[in-house]
C-alpha cells in the first residue's frame, strides 16, 4: 500500500509536543492518534533537516515539505511523452483515422526504445491532461438565459397498426432557478421547434432575454460560434418575443451544461417512472410528462431548501420579460423567384406581385392564413393563404397594363388572346393546356410563348415557329424556344420535310425489301 503522508498541520503538532512540551515519543503518539514509529519518523527527519522548535516565521508549508521529504533521485532519465503532441495528433485524427494512444505509444517505443511502458505513458497524459482540462463555474443572472435543447423520448404505439415510433424530448431549464419545461413530439422539424418554444414561453408566462441552443438546423442554418446564421423563422420567433438567439458552442455541451443537466433529471424523474406505461398518442405522452413534471418542479432542492418553481417566481420570472398580447404564429421563410407571368408559387398555388419585379428573388413569409411577399426586406404585397392547387390568386393592379384586361384568365380567353398573334399560336396555345391535367398548369408555358417570346422573336417568327411546332407534334414552350433559336422557322417548309436522296449501293436494301 502507497505510503501516505499526514498534513503538516499534525506534522507541526508533532514537533510542538516533543520540543516545546517535551514529551516522550509513545505520549506524543497517544495525543495525535497516531503510532509510535510514525512520530520517531517525522522527528528523524526533523533533526536530519536541522529544524529546531519554534518554526522560522517564514517558514512555508511547500518549503517544509520540501526539507522533510526530499524527492528521490531518479533511478533512470526516462524521456517524458510530449503530451502537446499527442493531444494535437488525438484531435486531428481520432474521428478520421480512429487513432488511439496505442498507436502513439508504439511511435513513441520507437523513438524511444528505453522509455515509458504503455501503462505509464497513459498516466502522464492522463494527468497532463486533468490539469489542461479546466473550466469555469458560470453565474447566470435572473431571468436571463433560457437553454433548449432535444434527447431521445419514450416510444408510442400506433393502435391499428401497431407500429412502434420514437418520439423527441423537448426540454427548456433556466439557467437561474433550473425550472424546467419538456413535452414530446414526433420530430426535430421546424414546426415543432418553433411550436415547442411557443407552449414553453406560455408554461412558463414569460420570455427569457436571450435563448441558448443546440446547433440544430431547425435553429442554425449555419453553425459559427462567432456569427452563426439564425434560422429565418427561429430569428422571427425572437423577434416577437423579444429575446436574442446565442447558440452553444459546436460539440461543447458545458456552453449549455443547464440543459445537459436538466436533460439527465428529467429522464430519472419523468422518463424512468413512466418506461413500463404504453401510449398511443402524443398527446397522452404529454399529459403524463407534464402531471410528473409539476412535481419535479415542486420538489424541494436538498442545499436550498427551496423548490425550482419557487426560485422561478421569486428571481427569474420578474426580472424576464412579459409575453406579448398573441402568442407567435408559425411562419416559414422561402426563397421565391418571380415568374414570367408576375406570379411566385408557394406549396403549388401561384400568387401575384407587382409586374416590375419580374425575375427578382423575394423572400415568402407563409403562415396559417397569409402569404407576405418581401423585397430587400420591404413587404411588397400580401395574400390570403389559398389551399387550391395550381390555383391563381391575382390582384389586377399587379399586372401590367397590357395584360390587366386578360386578368379573369380562362383557357378561352388564353386560346383568343394567342389567336392576336396568329392560328397556329392558338392551336399550340390550346394543344399546351389540353396535355395538362388542370388547363391552369399550361398558362405559364402559354404566356411565356405570348410575352418573352413575342418580345424576343417578334409575332411573324413565333408564328411560323407555332406552325412548325404542330407539324411535328411539339407543341411545348421549349420546343417553340428551341426552333426560335436555331432559326428552323426561317426554313422553307418543302425544303425542311423533304429527304434526300441516298445513292445506289449493293448493300442497301431499297423499300421494296420491307413490302
Amino acid at each position: 500500500m502507497a505510503y501516505q503522508r499526514l498534513p503538516m498541520r499534525m506534522i507541526k503538532e508533532v514537533l510542538r509536543l516533543k520540543h516545546d512540551c517535551g514529551l516522550p515519543d509513545r505520549q506524543i503518539a497517544k495525543s495525535s492518534g497516531l503510532s509510535r514509529s510514525t512520530v520517531g519518523d517525522y522527528l528523524k527527519r526533523a533533526t536530519q533537516a536541522g529544524l529546531s522548535w519554534p518554526l522560522p516565521a517564514d517558514l512555508t508549508e511547500l518549503r517544509l515539505d520540501a526539507m522533510l521529504f526530499k524527492a528521490p533521485a531518479p533511478s533512470s532519465e526516462r524521456p517524458a511523452p510530449d503530451c502537446e503532441y499527442i493531444y494535437a495528433e488525438l484531435r486531428r485524427w481520432r474521428h478520421r483515422v480512429n487513432l488511439t494512444l496505442t498507436q502513439l505509444w508504439i511511435e513513441y517505443q520507437e523513438q524511444h526504445p528505453d522509455g515509458y511502458a504503455y501503462t505509464q505513458f497513459c498516466e502522464h497524459y492522463r494527468r497532463w491532461l486533468g490539469k489542461r482540462d479546466y473550466c469555469m463555474r458560470q453565474e447566470h443572472r435572473a431571468g436571463e438565459k433560457l437553454f433548449v435543447d432535444y434527447c431521445e423520448g419514450l416510444d408510442i404505439v400506433d393502435p391499428q397498426t401497431g407500429e412502434v415510433v420514437t418520439t423527441q424530448l423537448f426540454a427548456a431549464v433556466w439557467g437561474h432557478s433550473n425550472c424546467t419545461y419538456v413535452e414530446a413530439s414526433l420530430t426535430q422539424t421546424l414546426p415543432d421547434w418553433i411550436g415547442s418554444h411557443v407552449r414553453a414561453f406560455e408554461y412558463f408566462k414569460c420570455a427569457p432575454h436571450v435563448v441558448t441552443p443546440d446547433n440544430l438546423k431547425s435553429g442554425v442554418t449555419k453553425a459559427c460560434f462567432y456569427e452563426p446564421e439564425i434560422n429565418p423563422t427561429y430569428a422571427d420567433l425572437a423577434a416577437h418575443y423579444g429575446c436574442a438567439v446565442l447558440p452553444a458552442k459546436i460539440r461543447k455541451p458545458r456552453y449549455k451544461a443547464k440543459v445537459e443537466g436538466g436533460v439527465l433529471i428529467v429522464q430519472r424523474w419523468i422518463l424512468a417512472v413512466l418506461r413500463h406505461r404504453v401510449f398511443h398518442s402524443v398527446a397522452d405522452l404529454n399529459a403524463a410528462i407534464w402531471e410528473l413534471l409539476e412535481r419535479l418542479n415542486a420538489r424541494k432542492l436538498r442545499k436550498l431548501k427551496l423548490s425550482r418553481r419557487e426560485i422561478f417566481e421569486s428571481a427569474d420570472r420578474p426580472n424576464a420579460k412579459t409575453l406579448p398580447e398573441r402568442p407567435y404564429e408559425f411562419a416559414e421563410w422561402k426563397k421565391v423567384r418571380v415568374h414570367i407571368d408576375h406570379h411566385v408559387q408557394i406549396d403549388f398555388h401561384c400568387y401575384s406581385v407587382p409586374y416590375h419585379l419580374r425575375k427578382e428573388q423575394l423572400d415568402a413569409r407563409a403562415t396559417a392564413g397569409v402569404i407576405e411577399i418581401f423585397h430587400r426586406g420591404e413587404r411588397v404585397t400580401a395574400h390570403a393563404r389559398s389551399r387550391v392547387p395550381y390555383g391563381y390568386t391575382t390582384i389586377p393592379e399587379h399586372l401590367p397594363p397590357a395584360l390587366r384586361e386578360y386578368a379573369g384568365w380562362t383557357p378561352a380567353r388564353m386560346i383568343e388572346w394567342a389567336a392576336k398573334t396568329g392560328p397556329s399560336t392558338a392551336m399550340t396555345a390550346e394543344k399546351i393546356m389540353a396535355g395538362k391535367k388542370h388547363p391552369e398548369q399550361g398558362y405559364r408555358a402559354c404566356l411565356g410563348i405570348l410575352t418573352s417570346l413575342v418580345e424576343s422573336y417578334g409575332a411573324l417568327r413565333v408564328e411560323a415557329a407555332c406552325c412548325r411546332a404542330l407539324k411535328f407534334n411539339t407543341c411545348s414552350f421549349q420546343s417553340v424556344r428551341s426552333i426560335l433559336k436555331s432559326g428552323l422557322d426561317r426554313q422553307d417548309g418543302a425544303a425542311a420535310t423533304t429527304q434526300a436522296t441516298l445513292p445506289f449501293h449493293g448493300n442497301i436494301r431499297g423499300g421494296q425489301y420491307y413490302n
